[in-house]
């Protein structure tokens, strides 16, 4: 077992090395332009760009035709909320709706809307497991309701949002229905279908692919959804994703898309009981624990504990032999105690000995239960030391 042992399959995971092998072969065989249509190398660029659509959509539910292919979730969470805002500005429908647990890449663009006076931003509170309760946010939707935009799989805590119902609110007011679905490959399961969801987004270095590709799904029936661009020229990506497009980032997305369909739900039953072993150790070898986030409702491969009686701060550091998080990357690369934590009502020392853990694909019992081992350790040294 190589050390340090890497838990943080929700900041990033490693790339499948079936997926690099498609990204390698791509790279070398298939260098042409998608959009170069009077020759075969284009050609064929195109169709393994078409390919790798349908394995994106196929893994949601999707049509291929209803793919726009991003640089991340990112792009595809401000082409969503920013799109949808400036396709329907003026058109009678000004308020947004969302939760207090989203990740900035929804919560910045919809704070910005806010501050324009065309909008109106509604935020529904969750549960202290990080629930929003479907008759809260039916009670914060009105005739007046462009869209609604949650998480659907929470990146620090890992709860589930209740998608299904959300769906048949929105549906039956009118209101659009947006998912920050980057977290696919840490165990979520969703279908647009289903989940009357109308625009996704997903990443494909949270699913064992690799950075800078991603995707969103955009609704083409009943109803359709109409955006508007951020960025204009190049008409690629039905003229709303302009630029030459990353030839071998979407053949390798395409594939981790194709091997999550494939593997996803036996997956999901490994990791999460890799996930209750670790939180059994813990629990049988730590007095003062707390478990953040809903017990059931979670990603197979999530796991968030606060620590009681531990220095705020000091975990990580001490776990040198372990690759874990207090929170989420953003946070963590700024020094801050997680929002989310507080959100839910974790105080503040508590919220800052607290640890995320993000098994996947490739952990193993052994590490594991070397994890365990060290957290242990680590937790005494520093309950003693303080």
């Amino acid at each position: 077992m190589k050390t340090p042992v890497y838990l943080d399959g929700h900041a990033t995971t490693p790339m499948d090395p079936r997926v690099l092998a498609v990204w390698e072969r791509t790279a070398r065989d298939h260098f042409g332009n998608p959009a170069s249509t009077g020759h075969a190398f284009g050609w064929a660029a195109s169709r393994v760009v078409e390919l790798a659509r349908e394995h994106v959509a196929g893994l949601i539910g999707a049509t291929p035709r209803e793919i726009i292919f991003t640089s991340g979730a990112t792009e595809a969470d401000n082409l969503a909320v920013l799109g949808l805002a400036g396709a329907f500005e003026g058109r009678g429908r000004r308020q947004l709706v969302t939760s207090n647990l989203e990740h900035p890449a929804v919560a910045g663009p919809l704070a910005w809307l806010a501050g324009q006076s065309a909008w109106e931003l509604t935020t529904v509170p969750a549960g202290p497991s990080g629930l929003v309760a479907p008759d809260d946010l039916a009670a914060a939707v009105t005739g007046q309701t462009l869209l609604v935009s949650l998480i659907a799989a929470q990146n620090e805590i890992g709860t589930l949002q209740p998608l299904a119902a959300v769906g048949e609110i929105c549906r039956a007011a009118g209101a659009f229905f947006h998912v920050d679905a980057a977290q696919m490959g840490s165990g979520l399961d969703l279908d647009v279908e289903r989940d009357r969801l109308d625009l996704v987004s997903l990443s494909g270095h949270k699913m064992y692919g690799p950075k800078g590709i991603g995707a969103l799904y955009v609704r083409r029936r009943g109803p359709r959804v109409g955006l508007r661009p951020l960025m204009y020229g190049g008409g690629q990506e039905r003229d709303l994703r302009p630029g030459t497009l990353n030839v071998p980032a979407i053949a390798a997305f395409g594939e981790a898309c194709r091997l999550l369909q494939l593997e996803g739900a036996a997956d999901r039953v490994r990791i999460g009981g890799l996930r209750d072993r670790l939180w059994q150790n813990l629990q049988d070898n730590l007095p003062d624990i707390q478990l953040n986030g809903d017990a059931k409702a979670r990603l197979a491969g999530n796991l968030n504990v606060s620590f009681g009686g531990v220095p705020p701060g000091r975990l990580v550091g001490a776990l040198t032999t372990l690759a874990v998080s207090a929170g989420s990357a953003c946070a963590s690369a700024e020094g801050r105690v997680s929002a989310i934590l507080l959100a839910l009502g974790v105080g503040p020392e508590l919220a800052a000995a607290s640890l995320r853990f993000g098994l996947g694909r490739f952990t193993t019992e052994a590490e594991v239960d070397f994890a365990a081992t060290q957290v242990v350790a680590a937790v005494r040294r520093l309950r003693a030391g303080s």
